[in-house]
């Protein structure tokens, strides 16, 4: 893979989606560190259904720690281990509150200090809400890297470093919501679906399907 197929490559995935986004449902950068905590080995729907409910009736740090771990568990419960997130956003509204003024820290060591916040999670925030150039690697973005050989690694970080080295600084801002994309409808994890792939032809991928 090479620095002019990578350019090709993010260049149609921005002209087929100019203005990509998360597809977390949310009004504040603290709406979002909750719902990114909440999504861990759950789907963005999942996540959606559950904080329609939460939302409305306690979205700040006060208002969702008001409503203790027990009371956290009646909205969050159909997404999947529940029991830790509840805990670990109790935790989380609490160091807010103390230490942050309940504002969410445009920070990583910060952020990365939260109960129940990795550097997936800081990244998806400092990216998606204070527009910082960064790459969460999740489990599609790791795909899609080792597949089309944008960036190959064998694990998460050396994912991630190679994204930052190797993707065009013009598309770095949203390249982390292209490649998720990418990886949820189009090249996805058992049948990738090469036949309706705009990058077929720059992937470097061995095994393509028709469809």
């Amino acid at each position: 893979m090479n620095k002019e197929k990578r350019h090709q490559i993010f260049t149609r995935l921005r002209d087929e989606n100019p203005h990509p986004t998360t597809e977390l449902e949310y009004s504040s950068p603290f709406e979002l560190l909750i719902a990114v905590i909440l999504s861990a080995q759950a789907t963005d729907v999942g996540v959606n259904k559950a904080t329609a409910r939460l939302y409305p009736v306690a979205n700040s740090p006060e208002t969702i720690y008001a409503l203790g771990v027990e009371g956290l568990k009646e909205y969050i419960k159909t997404i999947g281990l529940f029991n830790s997130k509840a805990t670990n956003v109790i935790k989380t509204c609490k160091m807010l509150i103390e230490l942050h003024n309940s504002e969410v820290p445009e920070d990583r060591k910060a952020l990365e200090a939260l109960p129940g916040v990795g550097r997936k999670t800081a990244n998806v925030v400092l990216n998606t809400a204070f527009g910082w150039p960064t790459m969460a690697v999740d489990t599609h973005i790791f795909r899609v890297s080792n597949r089309t050989r944008i960036a190959p690694g064998k694990n998460v970080n050396e994912v991630e470093d190679k994204l930052l080295r190797f993707i065009p600084r013009e598309f770095l801002l949203d390249a982390h919501h292209w490649l998720i994309l990418h990886g949820r409808y189009t090249c996805t994890a058992r049948k990738p679906r090469c036949g309706a792939c705009l990058i077929e032809d720059l992937c470097e991928y061995k095994d393509k399907t028709e469809f």
